[in-house]
């Protein structure tokens, strides 16, 4: 993405931290990038938490484990990273899909696809890699 009005990052180790970390992030941003949309908002909050607490729950595996959430605005969308030190995960985000009516877990990565256009996971060397973009929604 061009034009760049902002770079922005929080750095989390969980425990102590956990996604009340990443509203507070979301927060900071929002007052400093007042022109992201409320759809947008909403949309890249519940994509970031929703991955932040994935990562939490899932990487870490019983260790302190190190997160690091970075969002870059643009005036043409927005690109997002979660990358974490845990263990490497076992899943295609691309078939992530809404589970039954009453299944009790496994719509995380479904909903944030719902509200991104791309959603990626790579390995790179000892960390995991969440990339997510958006479109700006004016």
């Amino acid at each position: 993405m061009t034009t760049a009005t902002g770079a922005h990052r929080v750095e989390l180790d969980c425990p102590p931290d956990d996604v009340t970390a990443v509203h507070e992030f979301l927060e900071r941003v929002w007052r400093a990038e007042p022109s992201v949309s409320a759809e947008d908002r909403m949309a890249l909050e519940l994509a970031l938490v929703e991955l932040a607490s994935n990562v939490i729950e899932h990487a870490g595996r019983g260790r302190t484990l190190a997160c690091r959430v970075d969002l870059a605005c643009s005036s043409e969308g927005y690109s997002a990273v979660v990358s974490d030190d845990g263990a490497a995960a076992d899943v295609d985000p691309t078939a992530a899909e809404l589970p039954d009516d009453l299944a009790e877990s496994g719509r995380g990565l479904a909903l944030v696809k719902m509200v991104v256009d791309d959603l990626r996971y790579d390995r790179v060397g000892d960390r995991n890699r969440w990339s997510l973009l958006r479109t700006r929604h004016d």
